[in-house]
């Protein structure tokens, strides 16, 4: 029992610590996209559809997230969670390291988008690996109480955004306006091979989790995982992407549509970021918190409840943000990604884990999760789209379509089951 409870508290800390390194990296380009790369990859073009193709950018590591979700949850399900987490970690290091070092467009032209997308799809591919392994890794080392320990993956999210956002903050208070635009923003992606050294050393220290161990020895090992999600639960699978789009709909309405919006509407840069910043570290709580309560009470009624509690919330965020005031940003933000968005989205990392059978768990949960993803990615492009097209904020439409993602969800979540006393070590036919 000691040992087990060493193990557990070595890969909730693993999984914590490399979601968080992911999500600085991943998220850091979030950031990067909204205020630095229209200008530095994008600078030829008209100032709003150079934002519409930097937001097309971000777009692509999500693209990408769900061919991440299936190659690694194929030999995550075949060879081990564990040895797939270090190379999704050192994919993502890598990659955001060297989009530190691109040129930008006046220095080498077409080839600087050109290389901006391929090293985000990287960066997408080892996202879309590493958040199944990664939930997989807490939760089927845990005996009790997962929705708590494997909400930990999803608390590294926020708190990537966190270490993110201080890092841009940072780094543009130190070199001024001009040198950030210039060279500056390179540093926080630089500083990427420093967060990756760290994270390799905690995960080595890691064992394989007992579930997939128990399902080796008594399964033979499948033909191919897609396969046998796609043969035995495609309907399983089709509601996890219904449950998890508006979570993340609302996720990059928060974090990256909101920075460009904010600035947009008349608040500084470093204001909205400050504000990101606070929102940010009250939803590393709210995730936690909430999806402790879920172990209580049920994933679907926590999620339900933030489902709705959103849907209505959407109509009220951009007359806050749009009002001027510092103070009622930081009430919509807080709300919205401090208690709202984490009822919907905490309970998903335990909710996907127990949604699937044991011997192709890591492709179920990192498939349905990374499609679901492509919600976040969508969203910008779509309401930057929008804005553009109609020539104004068109908030209400934005709000209308957020707000059609949470009812979506709702019907998904109550067609499934509750999960959270199921057993892990479960396997199918």
């Amino acid at each position: 029992m000691p040992h087990q409870q060493t193990q557990l508290r070595r890969a909730v800390a693993s999984s914590y610590l490399g979601s968080l390194i992911e999500y600085y990296d991943f998220l850091l380009y979030a950031t990067a996209s909204a205020v630095v790369f229209s200008k530095v990859f994008f600078s030829d073009l008209d100032p709003a559809l150079a934002t519409v193709a930097s937001f097309g950018t971000f777009a692509t590591g999500y693209l990408a997230r769900p061919l991440g979700g299936i190659l690694f949850g194929h030999f995550g399900d075949k060879l081990g969670r564990k040895r797939m987490l270090v190379l999704t970690m050192t994919m993502m290091g890598l990659s955001s390291f060297l989009i530190g070092l691109l040129p930008g467009s006046e220095q080498i032209g077409a080839a600087a988008p050109v290389g901006l997308i391929l090293l985000r799809v990287l960066q997408g591919i080892s996202v879309g690996g590493e958040w199944g392994g990664a939930v997989l890794m807490s939760a089927e080392h845990a005996t009790s109480r997962r929705g708590l320990w494997a909400s930990f993956t999803n608390a590294g999210a926020p708190s990537g955004m966190v270490v993110s956002t201080v890092a841009m903050t940072t780094t543009a208070a130190l070199t001024g306006e001009a040198a950030f635009l210039e060279w500056g923003w390179r540093i926080p992606f630089l500083l990427s091979i420093v967060l990756l050294a760290i994270g390799l050393f905690v995960r080595s220290q890691v064992e394989e989790t007992p579930a997939f161990l128990a399902a080796k020895s008594v399964v033979p090992r499948r033909r191919i995982p897609l396969v046998e999600v796609l043969r035995n639960q495609p309907r399983i699978l089709a509601l996890s992407v219904g449950v998890g789009l508006a979570a993340f709909v609302v996720q990059a309405t928060l974090t990256t549509f909101i920075l460009a919006y904010g600035v947009r509407v008349g608040h500084t840069r470093q204001e909205v970021l400050n504000v990101l910043t606070v929102s940010s570290a009250c939803a590393v709580f709210g995730i936690i918190g909430w999806s402790a309560v879920s172990d209580r009470v049920g994933r679907r009624p926590v999620v339900v409840a933030g489902a709705v509690a959103t849907a209505i919330y959407a109509f009220a965020l951009f007359p806050l943000v749009e009002s001027g005031s510092t103070a009622l940003l930081v009430v919509a933000l807080v709300i919205g990604q401090g208690v709202l968005h984490p009822m919907m989205y905490g309970p998903l990392a335990a909710l996907y884990t127990e949604l699937f059978d044991t011997e192709t768990r890591y492709t179920g949960a990192s498939l349905g999760y990374q499609l679901a993803g492509l919600g976040a990615g969508i969203a910008p492009v779509l309401f930057a789209e929008i804005q553009r097209a109609s020539g104004g904020p068109a908030t209400t439409a934005i709000a209308c379509t957020i707000a059609a993602f949470c009812l979506l969800c709702v019907g998904c979540v109550l067609a499934l089951q509750e999960t959270n006393r199921r057993s892990l070590v479960r396997v199918g036919v």
